[in-house]
């Protein structure tokens, strides 16, 4: 069994994690939510295609775009907690049989940018998955108190 080198790992989880990708990498091709994740971004795919089509007021794209947001943040945390393991947690559970100092376990730069950048633009979705989520929800809430008041 090859070892599961860290920085992969990271980087495999903030660029292809709502795909699975990272699962896929360090459990195999057998991993349930490894195949679970990509739906959860494509409904939120198709929500973002459903307001292009229908506009900002269909409900369903209010329920559907925070899922893709929601999933690449978790994504993006994931990355950083890989990331920030330390190597003999990351042989012990991803190289079993290795080294705990042995060398795909330890940090170098480029997985520390993996982390700043997943840190980044992590937050960064998850903010405006939010934002959009309560925004579209309070106006829906004025618009429905309006419709009473009249």
């Amino acid at each position: 069994m090859k070892p599961k080198n860290k920085t992969v790992a990271t980087w495999l989880t903030f660029l292809g994690g709502p795909l699975g990708l990272h699962r896929f990498y360090l459990r195999g091709f057998g991993d349930l939510l490894g195949w679970l994740l990509p739906i959860p971004t494509a409904l939120g795919l198709y929500g973002i295609e459903r307001v292009q089509q229908f506009g900002q007021d269909d409900m369903w794209s209010w329920w559907l775009i925070p899922l893709v947001g929601f999933t690449i943040s978790g994504c993006a945390l994931m990355a950083i907690i890989y990331g920030l393991m330390a190597p003999e947690k990351w042989n012990a559970r991803f190289n079993p049989g290795a080294d705990p100092e042995a060398l795909p376990g330890r940090t170098n730069w480029f997985t520390v940018v993996g982390i700043a950048t997943a840190l980044m633009v992590g937050t960064a979705v998850l903010m405006a998955s939010l934002a959009f989520s309560f925004q579209r929800y309070f106006e829906y809430q004025i618009e429905e108190a309006r419709k009473i008041s009249q």
